[in-house]
């Protein structure tokens, strides 16, 4: 007890010394001028010089699940289908996270200043959204695959729908809106 009476001040140290009034916290260091050049304006939000080939892997990556995915449920293994397909949901929420904050933010305040190019990134993520609910849903709806065969059918149609938006979406990503972010 008197050690907390003693550091809020109500008692006088025990050997009767002077307590010295505490440090001001330091203040903290300004960042190098660099640091703060890449910074989306407004916003705490960096360029990342690795990220379009990262947001790339993923799109492989991606492909590559919805391929194995599309190949067991037509084989009719949908306990496979429903593995590849819950790796495949893993990654493209992580990629959409990724994609929202670090690219559309990002571009958005580092093009606030060039309306169409402003309006082209706005309407990008807008679609995104759309796409991203469209596709969670479908995850969702699949999610307990393996437990009900009896939907390896339809599963497999509505894979095909959903594969051929996102490989639409994936080829107009790299054509236009990555070359802004890289620019």
């Amino acid at each position: 007890m008197y050690l907390f009476d003693w550091l809020f001040g109500k008692k006088e140290p025990a050997h009767g010394g002077v307590v010295a009034p505490p440090k001001a916290p330091a203040a903290p260091e300004k960042p190098p001028v660099a640091a703060t050049e890449n910074v989306a304006p407004g916003t705490a939000i960096h360029f990342h010089p690795d990220l379009v080939g990262k947001l790339q892997q993923d799109h492989q990556a991606l492909l590559r699940l919805y391929t194995q995915t599309q190949t067991a449920a037509r084989r009719g293994d949908v306990v496979q289908a429903a593995r590849h397909l819950e790796e495949f949901r893993i990654l493209l929420q992580s990629h959409l996270l990724t994609e929202n904050v670090r690219l559309y933010v990002y571009l958005e305040h580092a093009l606030a200043k060039d309306a169409s190019s402003h309006q082209l990134i706005r309407s990008f993520r807008h679609e995104m959204d759309d796409i991203g609910k469209a596709v969670v849903a479908f995850l969702t709806d699949y999610r307990d695959l393996a437990r009900h065969p009896e939907f390896a059918q339809q599963f497999s149609e509505a894979l095909e729908g959903i594969g051929k938006v996102l490989a639409e979406r994936i080829r107009r990503e790299e054509e236009t809106l990555y070359p802004l972010y890289s620019a």
